[in-house]
């Protein structure tokens, strides 16, 4: 009954709108006490609801809405659909918030200045890249980057991205009086929000993949097959300097069983070996303990 759940369409828009709803709280508790702009868009509608006192759920529905009409018609229907429901969510959980008194569960700087932009820079980064997985986005700079990707294949969004937030880090010197400390808390924010958006978009399921050349490929095999309890595959090639056959076993195996393997080739001085991080595994890879 779960894994049907889990699967239905639906559930993923249950998902992108509990996050929406995390999102909007972590902005209320550790954002906007702490007067510090975190990245993108929404970088941009806090240092104006600061300035100008306007709710970020107005400005975020302003901004974003012609953005997902844009997704709608040039992009994907789907992702359009889960970007809307998050916009609307996130918008109406502030709006909410905002006439509420959270003061006293709030964080503000206090004894640490930097631990309301830890905070919500962990948590706004699980909530981009378990969206993203949904098929869906936070908006801003999530759709323009979607669509610079289609338009552009070719195109370095790692650079369109951080101009934007460096524009938004700089901007911060001067909205927050002419200081420093939100500068760096804003970059502060961004690099954990990348770096744990980055992590969840790869995958947990991380590994490390083999590619062993060597002329004794079924005793090699054997051995990996019984002590590291992986598949083995074996391509036939060719060494083009000495011109001898030579086979090429290619095997995936967990991040921890690397010391293992490497004392396993040792004992086979012939063998030449090359590894690579493996994002994530899907099908039939198991974990060995």
């Amino acid at each position: 009954m779960m894994k049907q759940m889990t699967r239905s369409p639906l559930f993923s828009y249950v998902i992108v709108a509990g996050l929406a709803c995390v999102m909007g709280l972590s902005y209320e508790l550790f954002v906007f006490p702490n007067s510090f702009a975190p990245a993108g868009i929404n970088g941009l509608t806090t240092m104006i609801q600061y300035l100008f006192h306007i709710n970020i759920g107005y400005l975020s529905l302003l901004i974003n809405l012609p953005l997902i009409l844009l997704a709608w018609t040039k992009l994907d229907p789907d992702f359009a659909r889960k970007s809307l429901v998050f916009v609307l969510v996130f918008s109406a959980v502030t709006l909410v918030l905002g006439r509420m008194d959270l003061s006293g569960i709030a964080y503000d700087t206090g004894s640490s200045a930097i631990l309301g932009p830890v905070a919500a820079g962990v948590i706004s980064g699980a909530v981009y890249g378990v969206v993203l997985r949904q098929n869906g986005s936070t908006g801003g700079t999530d759709i323009i980057a979607a669509w610079v990707r289609k338009k552009r294949p070719e195109a370095s969004l790692v650079w369109v991205i951080f101009i934007l937030n460096a524009s938004v880090a700089v901007l911060s010197f001067f909205v927050y009086g002419w200081q420093f400390e939100p500068v760096i808390l804003c970059l502060l924010y961004c690099y954990l929000s990348s770096r744990i958006s980055d992590s969840i978009l790869k995958g947990v399921k991380s590994a490390l993949k083999f590619e062993v050349v060597t002329r004794e490929p079924e005793a090699l095999s054997r051995r990996l097959l019984q002590e590291l309890h992986h598949g083995v595959t074996v391509l036939q090639g060719e060494g083009m300097y000495s011109e001898t056959p030579r086979a090429v076993l290619i095997c995936v195996v967990n991040r921890h069983q690397i010391v293992r393997f490497q004392e396993i080739l040792s004992e086979f001085p012939d063998a030449f070996a090359y590894v690579s991080t493996v994002n994530e595994t899907l099908g039939n890879f198991k974990k060995v303990a």
